[in-house]
């Protein structure tokens, strides 16, 4: 890799700001208790049995940054509820790749309850990487390229020389 595109991707690249705005793992299992249903601090707390000052540490920081938003109940509005922002949403993919990598390198073993496919309770596949086609790309199939450098949908397909 070429010391300009180096430079540029210690320059611009987004992980940090990702790992900035999710910290560390209880933030992670607020965020998995969020996607199952959770939405009171007693829940989480009582569920994750984490202390009740990182707890709040941890759902401020995430309410900062736009994962999850905080608002009254509407059936009680003394009572402060958490919910996931489009956002929040948006980190899916993400918890869901990190599960199936724990269960394949560090547990060896399927997580429980097994994440299924509400329409017929099948086991979703493993997270993959596709290309803008849907083809299933590995490390040998990626490389960092700079804006200008990327082709776009609206520009012929580049062909290798015969």
């Amino acid at each position: 890799m070429g010391g300009m595109l180096r430079e540029d991707l210690q320059a611009l690249c987004s992980l940090p700001a990702a790992l900035e705005a999710m910290g560390e793992r209880w933030s992670f299992l607020i965020l998995r208790g969020s996607f199952n249903g959770l939405h009171h601090f007693e829940e989480f707390q009582s569920e994750l049995g984490i202390a009740r000052n990182i707890l709040a540490n941890r759902l401020a920081r995430l309410v900062g940054h736009g994962i999850l938003v905080r608002a009254p109940c509407p059936d009680d509005r003394r009572k402060i509820e958490y919910r996931l922002t489009d956002k929040g949403y948006a980190l899916l993919p993400t918890m869901i790749a990190l599960r199936q990598w724990g269960e394949r390198w560090e547990t060896g073993v399927p997580a429980t309850p097994i994440l299924v496919d509400v329409r017929d309770g099948r086991p979703i596949r493993p997270v993959e990487v596709l290309s803008h086609d849907g083809r299933v790309l590995t490390k040998g199939d990626l490389h960092w390229a700079l804006p200008e450098d990327v082709a776009r949908e609206d520009e012929p397909e580049v062909k290798a020389a015969e």
